[in-house]
């Protein structure tokens, strides 16, 4: 952990040392093992299915997996991520696995997971640096949605997973997100997206009932931008710090994509669809407690396709129907909290 000098303006002649935290979120692009669960429609990867998903592969996807958590925030906090959502992770082993890399077994993650009902198998989970971090409760919430078209049949999806722990003595709470796609169509699925944030913010409503200074980061893909409704009238995520009133909710990814940064591609277009939104707690400048202070996406130079036809998309780790030796189809997003040191 890094210590940060700055000059506090109201006392320009005293200088105050900070300590620095990176908290991120990061889509690990189906990260599954070789082994055929019969319960999930997982055979494609597998030695023998479709994608030809080898141990010799899963361990290279592995390595570089944790090869990126491991940098992110690094230039600044001198340490990996203390805490880091992830997503399309099909079971605990694979988390289990990916924190006993090489380049991450020394930070001691914890693991936080639950089983979600997805037909794919794929799930959210939350890792922590258990020298940092102290869980205090965790629970997941069950999406549940019907077709638009059939209100028998139901549509099985991710959990939303919460958090609650303490941060070097300050209660947080962490919600993990991996809302439905836009398989089918944005219109279409959209309804999905919308019963996602729905319950999102019921979750978040309740912790705000107990405690409407409660600090709590809702981050995740969230299949959707800054500015769709999900996010911008469902969970009424602001995009600047000024407007965002008590139990209210601040987006700094919106400012983010303003500047044309993606954290996904598509057809040529990039969309923000990765991001780390937190409650008006965190905007406070009294920074006895921690406090928030900036964000953005990871997408250094190694994790850019460097030629071909999707030159300057996330180096994914699989494309046209082979692996690739890549990472993930999207860049991984972070921010900042700071605490003044007594």
């Amino acid at each position: 952990m890094l210590t940060l000098v700055f000059s506090i303006p109201l006392f320009s002649q005293e200088k105050n040392t900070y300590k620095i935290h990176t908290v991120a979120f990061y889509n690990l692009e189906n990260l599954f093992d070789t082994q055929d669960d019969p319960l999930t429609f997982d055979d494609d990867r597998t030695p023998s299915g479709k994608d030809h998903w080898t141990e010799e592969v899963y361990r290279q996807k592995l390595k570089n997996m944790a090869e990126v958590i491991s940098k992110i925030g690094t230039d600044v906090t001198q340490n990996s991520p203390v805490i880091i959502g992830v997503c399309e992770i099909e079971n605990r082993k694979v988390l289990e696995d990916l924190v006993n890399q090489t380049s991450l077994i020394k930070r001691k993650y914890g693991i936080i997971h639950f089983d979600s009902p997805d037909r794919r198998g794929i799930d959210v989970a939350l890792l922590y640096q258990k020298s940092l971090f102290k869980p205090k409760q965790m629970r997941n919430y069950e999406l549940i949605i019907y077709d638009s078209n059939d209100n028998s049949k139901r549509i099985y999806t991710r959990d939303q997973l919460v958090v609650s722990g303490y941060l070097d003595g300050d209660l947080m709470h962490f919600i993990a997100n991996h809302w439905p796609s836009r398989r089918g169509g944005e219109a279409r699925s959209l309804y999905k997206r919308e019963k996602a944030a729905r319950l999102n913010k019921k979750i978040m409503d309740s912790l705000f009932a107990i405690d409407p200074y409660a600090k709590i980061i809702t981050m995740g893909d969230f299949n959707d931008t800054p500015d769709d409704q999900s996010i911008k009238k469902i969970l009424q995520a602001k995009s600047k710090k000024n407007n965002v009133a008590l139990k209210e909710l601040y987006n700094p990814m919106y400012n983010v994509a303003k500047k044309g940064i993606g954290t996904h591609a598509w057809r040529d277009t990039w969309a923000i669809f990765d991001q780390i939104i937190l409650s008006e707690a965190f905007l406070d400048t009294d920074y006895t407690t921690y406090r928030y202070f900036k964000a953005g996406v990871f997408n250094e130079d190694f994790l850019i396709t460097q030629k071909g036809k999707y030159k300057g998309y996330p180096f994914r780790s699989y494309a046209n129907g082979s692996y690739t030796g890549g990472y993930s189809d999207h860049f991984p997003v972070y921010m900042y909290l700071i605490k003044q040191k007594k």
